[in-house]
């Protein structure tokens, strides 16, 4: 691990700390420096705002999806769903601070980080994320995260979303040409 990406992680691991105790619209950058004990000129260089921390954040649940190994013999629709609970998994530990987060940055701008959720677990399915596939996917994504985040505990809601939105995109790629 590089001093860039030690500094990255304790400033993620801060500002989620951070979040889960006070409302995100109240954090500064400075605050997440102080609370990863890193400083700040170093972690401004890196990340420049409170944004940039939650990308590289988002960036360190990808990894989880991106990091499953599987059997050759899996089928797609397995692999998309695996590579999705893996990150979901990966979320879990922080689900308050990760919603008090989205609430307070509203549905925008916390969707414009779903495409490159939805490319990484494409791509860590072994899927190529072509323009429809991107957009079915990140679809796909937005709903289940919704789910995710009113379904405590054992996630079975969240799997059974994410069971049924996976086969109704496999289904409309399909019907247009653009399946796997």
């Amino acid at each position: 691990m590089t001093a860039a990406d030690d500094i990255l992680d304790r400033a993620a691991a801060a500002a989620l700390s951070l979040a889960a105790d006070k409302p995100w619209p109240a954090i500064a950058l400075r605050d997440i420096a102080v609370k990863a004990e890193v400083p700040f000129a170093e972690l401004y260089g890196l990340a420049d705002s409170k944004h940039a921390v939650l990308a590289h954040l988002s960036a360190r649940f990808d990894r989880a999806a991106l990091g499953v190994d599987y059997a050759e013999t899996a089928d797609v629709h397995d692999r998309l769903f695996d590579a999705a609970m893996a990150r979901l998994e990966a979320m879990e530990p922080h689900r308050a601070a990760l919603i008090a987060i989205a609430k307070a940055e509203g549905v925008m701008v916390s969707a414009t980080r779903f495409p490159r959720i939805a490319r990484a677990v494409l791509e860590a399915a072994g899927i190529e994320a072509t323009a429809p596939r991107l957009a079915a996917m990140t679809a796909v994504w937005a709903r289940v995260v919704q789910v995710w985040r009113d379904d405590e505990g054992a996630l079975n809601r969240t799997m059974a979303e994410l069971d049924k939105r996976l086969k109704q995109m496999a289904d409309r790629l399909s019907k247009i040409g653009a399946g796997f």
